[in-house]
């Protein structure tokens, strides 16, 4: 089964609230609500894909230094297995804006259960609340 790689980051506010997208119409999953990020291209490291799909996304800079890997996520789908590594950002330049998204939100880690969420991201949903608190 083939093996892909997606970068999801967990971009943190002062108020320790998470922000989730859902996935835009005529995707995968569509409606569902996700941690932003993206698969990786052929030869990028993934902190690079983080920094290039969060100012694709949602219209910010992140440096490097500002992400901090938390956990990870494998789930076998139907016609593939994702393997997904979770990091998490406070910092970040720029106002975060909707670009791909059907639609954006802050919620509380102890909130995030109740989202529809892709299966995949169910066990990145733990960590964040050890992390943050509900």
């Amino acid at each position: 089964m083939k093996i892909t790689l997606v970068a999801a980051c967990a971009l943190i506010d002062a108020d320790n609230r998470v922000l989730v997208a859902q996935r835009p119409e005529g995707k995968a999953l569509a409606g569902l609500w996700e941690f932003p990020g993206g698969k990786l291209e052929p030869g990028e490291r993934p902190e690079d894909c983080l920094i290039r799909e969060l100012a694709e996304e949602l219209g910010i800079t992140v440096k490097e230094p500002c992400l901090a890997p938390l956990t990870f996520a494998s789930h076998a789908y139907e016609t593939f297995h994702l393997l997904m590594p979770l990091w998490i950002c406070r910092r970040w330049e720029g106002t975060v804006t909707r670009k791909e998204h059907q639609a954006l939100k802050w919620v509380r880690p102890g909130k995030l259960r109740e989202l529809d969420m892709p299966p995949a991201d169910a066990p990145l949903i733990p960590p964040l609340i050890d992390l943050l608190g509900p």
